[in-house]
């Protein structure tokens, strides 16, 4: 009844369109209403707070929805399935995740989406304190926190993220424990965990209901200041985030089939149904029913793989993610004029990996995890900052680049399970050679 209410009252025609079309809309008329104005300081400055609101917000639920996403998406894998073939699941995403990372940053590195806008030149936009990165020892070492609490209190991602796996792992043996009172008590915190991450998914919703609102500031800012040579940024991003997956593609998917006396052709052609699917839908949960029909109907995957590899890589396999991640994150730091050494390319291999575990079910996820790969190499999404207005660029086209790197996630879990039924002689050919 509420609900009724609001859509049909005073803001009923904000609220009832699409929030996809509105996020689209904001970026559209910043754009418009940033070259009318370009130059104008007096508009920028007006502008600039409604931006900064909206960076503030984001930043406020980075911890909370990270840290709970990763606890039950750990603890929700039963020690019990973790055999032989779980393990190939598990590892199997993991090698494909790096590779996608990977990918994603030699793309960024060669096309160098973002080099020469400059952001930084003006000097409201100053570059937000970056940290000066650690060497690969020292990144490694970080990883591991000597306090969780002060972890969690200062932002530091990596040690966070690991925190937050030990902890869900160790859970999910609790809740599968032999001992009843350990398995009753496993479950209460489990339910905690699950209950204040569906809390803060509706926390989530309401900040992106403002979203339309901050990315036409954000958007308003760059094109005030940098004029159309902002669209061509635009376009060069886009265009790096598909070239990377297409990349993942032929170079992961296709091989690791053609390794395994699969033909990469016809593979292609049974997963085209999930992957159009996810490409609309923007969900990999929403796709499961049919990546499940076409694991069983078209590839002859029996349901003891299946069963297990896609729900769970539904959860920890977000190949199209980390492969955004790294093109984003070279994109914005060389907006801002900012180079990214090894170091920090490791620290955003890790931390996208890592955080890939969280990622599923979360709405505007791959944001949200931008926000804290962009923190894990010293570029501080601080409102007002170089790197907030670059971060609103990409929150922009987010819709766009969120269609295809769901569609990856979807494939990268389809392929998982052919080639570990494949290893385990499980296959069932004549399904497999039917056309």
């Amino acid at each position: 009844m509420t609900e009724t209410h609001t859509k049909s009252g005073l803001f009923g025609w904000y609220f009832g369109t699409n929030i996809l079309v509105r996020i689209l809309l904001g970026l559209i008329l910043g754009a418009i209403g940033g070259l009318l104005f370009q130059g104008s300081a007096e508009a920028v400055a007006w502008l600039k707070p409604f931006g900064d609101i909206f960076i503030r917000l984001l930043k406020m639920i980075v911890v909370p929805v990270i840290g709970c996403t990763l606890i039950v998406g750990a603890s929700s894998i039963s020690p019990a399935h973790l055999g032989r073939i779980g393990l190939k699941v598990i590892l199997f995403y993991m090698f494909t995740s790096v590779c996608a990372i990977v990918i994603g940053l030699l793309v960024g590195r060669i096309l160098e989406p973002g080099a020469g806008l400059d952001l930084a030149k003006n000097a409201s936009l100053a570059v937000a304190h970056t940290a000066h990165p650690p060497t690969v020892t020292e990144t490694l070492l970080n990883i591991i926190p000597t306090n969780p609490m002060s972890a969690i209190s200062n932002g530091k991602v990596l040690q966070i993220i690991f925190f937050c796996i030990f902890f869900g792992i160790s859970l999910a043996f609790g809740r599968d424990s032999q001992d009843e009172k350990i398995q009753k008590s496993s479950e209460v915190v489990f339910s905690f965990f699950d209950g204040a991450a569906n809390v803060m998914f509706r926390v989530v919703s309401w900040i992106m209901e403002y979203a339309p609102i901050g990315v036409f500031a954000l958007i308003f800012t760059v094109f005030s200041i940098n004029g159309e040579t902002a669209f061509g940024s635009l376009a060069g991003v886009t265009f790096s985030v598909y070239l990377a997956l297409i990349l993942q593609v032929l170079l992961v998917y296709c091989v690791l089939c053609a390794i395994n006396k699969l033909s990469p052709v016809k593979f292609l052609s049974k997963v085209r149904t999930p992957m159009i699917t996810a490409f609309v839908t923007r969900s990999s949960g929403a796709t499961l029913p049919v990546s499940i029909k076409a694991a069983n109907e078209g590839m002859g995957i029996p349901q003891s793989i299946y069963g297990f590899s896609l729900p769970v890589g539904a959860t920890i396999n977000m190949d199209g993610t980390t492969i955004y991640l790294g093109v984003c994150a070279m994109f914005i730091a060389n907006a801002v004029g900012v180079p990214l050494d090894l170091s920090a390319q490791l620290t955003i291999v890790l931390t996208a990996v890592l955080a890939s575990i969280g990622t599923a079910g979360v709405p505007g996820a791959g944001a949200i995890m931008l926000l804290m790969v962009l923190e894990s190499v010293g570029l501080n999404v601080e409102a007002g900052s170089a790197v907030a207005v670059a971060y609103g660029m990409i929150l922009g086209i987010d819709a766009l680049l969120d269609m295809g790197r769901t569609a990856m996630n979807v494939v990268g879990d389809l392929t998982g399970a052919l080639v570990v039924a494949k290893s385990e002689n499980e296959l069932d050919k004549p399904v497999w050679d039917k056309d």
